[in-house]
């Protein structure tokens, strides 16, 4: 997988792209959880990945001068099918890098792997352990243990929100790294797939649960029923004229939010479509980088310009 991956970044340089400082995998070999133990490698077309080999994080640093103490572990969306890691990862986190934060895009398990015993437990377990990963190495990266949060887009915004909302550690390693607290301190969502009721986007419950998913899963899945009084602050933003994925998934997780008194900020724009991007967004929409900087700022994740 690295040798597929490094050949994959010249590629990316040659045709101008920025690429990722380093590629870190989760798990010590031989000890990831939620594993039959077949060896796979990652499937990468399209700028998509199909399968994930090695779970691990593409990371992206700001530099010494302009780090501002915090992080972001980015999700990326593709319906738990496939990962769009460039589009709904790297330039997120280039983007992140201007604020001065430390960003890493999560490669993490898909539930039609092969190898997975319990499919709809591997992209939560690569999660939690990713930020643990970065709290881990807090003090080597400049970041500060209390301001690490989780990005997510269209289905990775529903493993954003799983995270955010997730009390038990799903993994359970015991290593050093799994002594740190899994828990993000703040999630921004975009375009979120957050029901698995009404207004859920079929394919990413069939791609996560199975085909014939029990009451019970369907219940615990939609993130709506899982925000308590410990669930970090969340900036959410959707498109009225989203036909992908519901707007009410947005507003079902705010409500659930303002419920349990959850300082959290929503924009629902008129325009941008599914999966907004962070550029080129028709009207208003494109106010959402500038939106989310200052509530960044506003709720003290990194230092207010003076």
């Amino acid at each position: 997988m690295r040798h597929i991956f490094c050949q994959i970044l010249v590629l990316l340089v040659a045709t101008g792209y920025a690429t990722a400082q380093n590629f870190l995998p989760l798990w010590p070999v031989g000890k990831m959880p939620n594993s039959k133990g077949i060896a796979l490698t990652d499937s990468i077309a399209n700028e998509r990945v199909y399968r994930v080999g090695t779970p691990g994080m593409y990371t992206f640093f700001p530099s010494a001068q302009e780090n501002k103490g915090a992080a972001v572990i980015i999700c990326p969306g593709g319906g738990y099918e496939r990962l769009a890691y460039v589009i709904s990862g790297w330039q997120l986190a280039k983007w992140l890098n201007t604020l001065g934060i430390s960003a890493f895009v999560l490669n993490y398990r898909l539930p039609n792997s092969p190898d997975l015993k319990q499919r709809e437990l591997g992209p939560l377990q690569d999660a939690q352990r990713a930020v643990q990963l970065v709290r881990s190495n807090a003090s080597k990266w400049g970041i500060k243990t209390d301001k690490v949060g989780i990005m997510g887009v269209s289905a990775g915004g529903h493993l954003a929100a799983l995270l955010a909302t997730s009390t038990k550690e799903a993994s359970a390693l015991g290593d050093s790294t799994s002594r740190n607290p899994f828990r993000p301190d703040f999630a921004i969502l975009i375009s979120p797939v957050i029901t698995m009721g009404q207004y859920a986007h079929a394919g990413s419950r069939k791609n996560l649960l199975g085909p014939t998913p029990s009451p019970e899963l369907l219940k615990s899945y939609s993130l709506e029923n899982a925000v308590t009084s410990t669930t970090p602050p969340c900036f959410l933003v959707h498109a009225f004229n989203d036909t992908g994925v519901d707007q009410r998934n947005s507003l079902l997780f705010y409500q659930a939010l303002v419920d349990k008194k959850i300082t959290s900020s929503l924009h629902i724009f008129p325009q941008g479509a599914h999966a907004i991007a962070l550029r080129n967004n028709p009207g208003s929409t494109q106010e959402w980088v500038s939106l989310c900087e200052n509530w960044l700022m506003e709720m003290n994740f990194i230092p207010a310009i003076k």
